[in-house]
């Protein structure tokens, strides 16, 4: 197994597609130049911001090759291997290790079914026994109706291969328990998947946060996190707070709509989330528009 420690500010990438559904390359380098100029520390594709559960087994191929060319290794590449079953998962992680240049995996817990926490450790530690890319659990209740308990998690944890976990539930209780829960495993990172939990998190003790508003504002997401670790706790409070009204206006049409929107306002051509998602009203356009000005970013 490769050692890696998660940490920083990771955007949960889109995956630029056109109005048929194909990536646009150009659109994917540009959106990666800007996430690195901004100071991230690392690149997520093939998460629900990438609309993994949309790509052919192609396109997801084609977005981790292209992602990897991309970054040229200026910073660490994790991505998603998250299907509903165990089988599936395995799959995409094979087609990872095929291509290679990245350095973990992010396994969103099963969706669509149900499985018990004793299901979900056999299919997390079968999916870390079948490689030696390390892994990230990933729980997202409100899109998946499954929850990583946190005995789960401290049991995961213990496993060689699983590397930290990515918590978007929402739910500052169950963060502050898994990271008490697994804070003896130097090894271990707990990330927040909450862009307005961020500075909370940190403050908890997080790693980082794999972040979907960092593909409009790279750079105000990163700062978050230099300036907490700067110890300068009143300016992350800031910024957290200045990132909150793009992370709402994001809930204001189909995820991941509002993302793409920006990066198109932005000058970056981030085309279209797959049907039957549609493009965002005038008026959510024009709160987007608002915000960007605001943020200084148009």
């Amino acid at each position: 197994m490769r050692i890696i420690k998660p940490y920083g500010i990771i955007p949960a990438l889109v995956t630029p597609l056109d109005r048929n559904g194909e990536i646009i390359n150009s659109a994917l380098k540009d959106i990666i130049d800007y996430m690195i100029s901004g100071g991230v520390h690392g690149l997520f594709v093939l998460g629900s911001s990438g609309e993994l559960y949309g790509l052919t087994k192609k396109q997801k191929e084609q977005v981790i090759a292209k992602t990897v060319e991309y970054t040229s290794g200026r910073v660490p590449i994790y991505c998603g291997a998250g299907e509903i079953t165990t089988k599936g998962s395995i799959e995409t992680v094979k087609i990872v290790e095929k291509i290679g240049g990245v350095s973990a995996l992010s396994v969103l817990t099963p969706y669509f079914i149900n499985p018990s926490q004793n299901e979900l450790i056999d299919h997390y530690t079968k999916i870390a026994d079948s490689t030696d890319l390390p892994i990230i659990l990933y729980g997202s209740d409100n899109r998946t109706n499954v929850k990583i308990d946190v005995q789960t998690c401290e049991k995961l944890s213990h496993h060689t291969n699983i590397i930290g976990i990515k918590d978007s539930s929402g739910d500052m209780a169950r963060m502050a328990d898994y990271i008490s829960s697994t804070k003896d495993n130097e090894n271990f990172s707990v990330l927040s998947g909450r862009d307005t939990l961020i500075y909370s998190g940190l403050c908890h003790g997080v790693d980082g946060a794999i972040a979907a508003t960092a593909n409009i504002a790279p750079k105000l997401v990163s700062d978050i996190y230099d300036e907490f670790m700067k110890g300068n706790y009143k300016k992350s409070l800031e910024l957290q707070f200045k990132l909150s009204p793009l992370r709402f206006c994001v809930e204001k049409s189909t995820f991941p709509v509002v993302l793409k929107e920006g990066l198109k306002l932005l000058g970056i051509n981030a085309g279209y989330a797959l049907e039957p998602a549609r493009e965002i009203s005038q008026q959510t356009k024009k709160e987007l528009e608002n915000i960007l000005l605001d943020l200084h970013l148009l």
